[in-house]
């Protein structure tokens, strides 16, 4: 699929793998819309040429319709969504203040699990509207999983949870669009070096570093954003999680 005259709307935008994401794909060539918190919009950086920042919370319907109409609205079509947008609380199923909050596991599910099957659905559908490519295509949903769904730390049971969903869900989710010419991948990052890893001291880091198998060091966001380019430019790859990790395998600490 070429991204040059196409559309992408890309969540999380605002800050680490969206913001690289959104840069990247703007270098390509594509027109990004990139949808984030109206708070975390107003604490963004510059903004590149060709990425405009849209406020919407991903697990609003009215909100991320509101978004793909604008996507719409312009003077290519859609063609691609990548889910970036996340968060990540640790907590234990059970600690000295007594079993998992409740409310805390749900609101983990409802952003990385919910929100990103929210974009995905409602980008579907404004992509099955426009016209396919000689070969049917007409556009491609790239998903954030995460190792996490495989082997997860401790602390980790809400964050796990959700990115094993989204995991789950994407070979179901590229045989559902299949009909439409819509293919659909994900991504399970490993340890990526992002503004959330910000607050973890230097021997921290140089401790997570230490874990991974080669290279060892922390992922960048922009290696998140190539890979990101190289799935919407190779039309073969559908309804498969790939793991960016350095073949890091995640102990239980």
């Amino acid at each position: 699929m070429k991204l040059i005259d196409s559309a992408a709307l890309v969540t999380g935008a605002a800050s680490g793998l969206g913001a690289a994401t959104a840069a990247r794909l703007a270098a390509a060539g594509a027109t990004v819309y990139g949808l984030d918190l109206e708070k975390s919009i107003a604490s963004s950086g510059p903004v590149p040429d060709g990425v405009t920042l849209v406020p919407a919370d991903v697990t609003v319907e009215e909100a991320v319709r509101e978004a793909v109409g604008i996507a719409e609205a312009g003077a290519v079509p859609l063609r691609m969504a990548v889910n970036c947008a996340g968060i990540a609380p640790s907590a234990r199923i059970l600690s000295r203040r007594g079993p998992h909050d409740l409310e805390l596991f749900h609101a983990v599910l409802m952003v990385n699990l919910l929100g990103t099957f929210n974009v995905l659905r409602l980008a579907a559908e404004a992509m099955a509207r426009t016209d396919a490519d000689l070969y049917g295509q007409r556009g491609v949903v790239v998903n954030t999983a995460s190792i996490a769904a495989y082997e997860a730390q401790i602390g980790q049971i809400a964050y796990a949870a959700s990115k094993a969903g989204v995991a789950g869900m994407t070979i179901t989710a590229a045989r559902d669009l299949a009909q439409y010419g819509i293919r659909v991948m994900a991504i399970a990052p490993g340890i990526v070096d992002t503004p959330m890893m910000a607050g973890f001291g230097d021997d921290v880091r140089a401790a997570l570093a230490t874990s991974v198998t080669f290279p060892q060091r922390l992922a960048e966001p922009s290696e998140y954003a190539r890979l990101v380019t190289m799935i919407a430019e190779h039309d073969y790859l559908n309804g498969e999680t790939i793991r960016m990790d350095g073949a890091l395998r995640m102990s239980a600490r």
